[in-house]
Formats: C-alpha cells, structure tokens, sequence
C-alpha cells in the first residue's frame, strides 16, 4: 500500500491578483512562503520516501518544505498540473465574469459541459491526473510520497476517484493554499484518508480565510477587476481625478494603448494604471507612473489587483522587476506586506518588487 500527501501549492499571484492562473507559470507571494513555512513545521515528524511536484514554479516552490530539509530529489511531472484554461490563462477573474458571464456560470458551477476556448475540460483535467498520479505511485509500492498540485485539479481528482456524479460536483470543497489530502494506493484503487486539511496555517496566514470569494453567503462581495484601454472622453473625471494631464495621457496612449488602461468593476470605471516600459532605472525595470483607485475602493484589495495588472504586462516584454511610487491615497503598509522593498539608491524614493523567477 502507498501513501500519498497530496499538497496544494502555497498562495501564488493569480490567488492574490484575482487572476486566472492554470499553466501560467506565476510566482508565491510573500503569504504563500509564510504558509511553506508553516507546512515545513508539519511535516517535521512524518517519514517521505520521494516528492513530486507539477513543474510550475508555485508547486516546485512549496515542495521545498518537505523535500529540502530531506535532502531529497524534486521530480516533475507535467500531468500534476493545473487544469489548462487556453486562451484565459492570465486573464482577470473580473475580465471572464463580465465579458464571459455565461462561459463563467458554467465553471463557477463546475459545469461538466464547460470549457475554456483551447484549454481543457474538468474531465479531461482529471483523467489526465489520475493518470498521471497511478504512474507515480506504481514508482513506489508500500512507500510514502509527497505529491503538490493545483487546487482545480485537486478537487476534479477527487470527484473522479471518489466517484462523485457530475450533478454534485459543484458541491464540492475548495481547499486552502497548502491545504493536505491523505491518499492510499493499493496499486487499482485510491482511497482518501482525510481531504483538504489546512489546520497548520493560522487564520492570519490562510488564504481562504482572508476571501470570500468561494462562501456561499459572503458577507460582502468581492471587486474582481479588468481592465480596457483608456478612453480618453469617457474617462476624463478619472484623469483629473489621478492628477494626469491629457497630454501625457495621449501620449502614452499613442506609444501603447496596453500602458494605460481604466480599471473596471462590472461596468463601472474605478482605478487607473499608468506604465513606462521606456523608463527603466535599474535593469531589467519597469515603472508604474501612476496606479489610482477611486476612494470607495480602496479596501478591498484592488491595488493589488491593478499591480497584478503592471506584473502581467511587465513580465510579457521580459522584465522582471516592477518600481513605483507608493501613491499616497492607498494604505502603504499594503506594500511591504506584499513583497514591495526600497528600491536601490539609482532608484532612490521608488519601491521595488522582484516579478523573476529564481526565487
């Protein structure tokens, strides 16, 4: 008989920034290595004989907890990956609801008929786990091994081998960053053991605990954003509102319209990002000019999103550092919380966040 941990990955980006993120290769954020830590304390005491993770770098990232202080060999496999959303991989939560709204009603209700235009269905998400999962624990018989994955795929996984029909499985749990799953392995079936665990992560540090996002009855629903190129006629009481001056506006417009774009909640314009890809003080930089949000949104995590807007454009022209001027409307410990440090003195007054890879 094997055992098998099945891990989900630690908060990463497309958790904070509210963006889509299947095979989008995205980073941890600053909680996701507080929850590694706190999975590392877990499993001090718990004997692992191998670790396999999905090849992206948010579950190679938090395999680190258990196959470092082992010593041990990391594996890939690409069949451990997320479910593949095709041509909405990296898109905002916000963007699908709104310009997708019955494609998004169809995966919000884990619609077996749904799919993402050149991405994959939920069954084909988990037959390829499945799959993939039986010719690694064929690798290791009366053993224990370490498994990290994704939360989709995870919880499409578990419907299958728990032979859980289509017309339930929106009743389904989401599990937590890091949340653990006990599996056995008896070389036909998988039977689990206790599913979705996160009681190693304190409510401070739990990703599902700060969002309300998958509650049923949400007290009070979250802004998911996205984001259209700024219109300069529509969105002139943004400008003056943001302290730019129509030129620079029509400039930066002219140059790429993707460099300054109206933040949207539903239908409304909320926020403004400004970017200059010509600016780049340190190597490899890119620079927020402006990021502006309107004063009855600034409390519900949607500067973060608008930053998840510049680490998204930034990151597609090959940067892979992002700099900006705190603005002084949105709380600034928001910053430092997230990763954001003193830029270096030739960018001196700039606050500076590392958006590569190696981590």
């Amino acid at each position: 008989m094997t055992t098998i941990y099945l891990i989900r990955h630690a908060e990463a980006e497309g958790n904070l920034y509210r963006r889509i993120h299947g095979w989008y290769d995205a980073l941890t954020t600053t909680r996701g290595w507080l929850q590694i830590q706190a999975l590392e304390r877990r499993f001090t005491d718990i004997p692992i004989d191998a670790v396999w993770s999905s090849p992206l770098f948010r579950t190679m990232a938090t395999a680190r907890a258990i196959y470092r202080p082992r010593g041990l060999e990391l594996h890939t496999h690409p069949g451990l990956r997320e479910l593949h959303f095709g041509r909405w991989e990296d898109r905002t939560f916000g963007d699908t609801r709104y310009n997708c709204p019955q494609e998004m009603a169809l995966f919000g209700r884990t619609d077996p008929t749904w799919q993402a235009p050149g991405g994959e269905t939920f069954q084909m998400a988990a037959a390829r786990f499945d799959a993939a999962l039986r010719s690694i624990a064929d690798q290791y018989p009366n053993q224990t091994i370490a498994v990290f994955s994704h939360g989709s795929v995870i919880r499409q996984f578990l419907a299958l081998v728990q032979n859980i029909p289509a017309e339930h499985w929106s009743e389904l749990p989401f599990c937590d960053n890091t949340a653990v799953t006990c599996l056995t392995y008896d070389g036909t079936t998988f039977s689990v053991s206790f599913e979705g665990d996160n009681s190693h992560l304190d409510p401070d540090i739990s990703t599902l605990a700060r969002q309300s996002w998958w509650r049923k009855h949400a007290p009070v629903p979250e802004v998911n954003l996205w984001y259209r190129p700024l219109e300069i006629q529509t969105d002139r009481a943004l400008l003056a509102a943001a302290g730019l001056e129509l030129t620079e506006a029509q400039a930066a417009l002219e140059r790429d319209p993707n460099t300054l774009v109206t933040a949207m909640a539903e239908g409304e314009p909320v926020g403004l990002l400004l970017l200059a890809p010509e600016q780049t003080p340190l190597p490899g930089s890119g620079v927020i000019r402006r990021l502006y949000l309107a004063p009855e949104r600034r409390g519900e995590f949607a500067a973060l999103q608008l930053v998840g807007q510049a680490v998204s454009f930034f990151r597609s022209i090959g940067r892979d550092r992002l700099l900006l001027t705190p603005p002084p409307e949105v709380d600034q410990t928001i910053w430092m919380e997230n990763s954001f440090r003193p830029a270096p003195a030739q960018a001196a007054g700039l606050l500076e966040l590392y958006i590569g890879y190696d981590q």
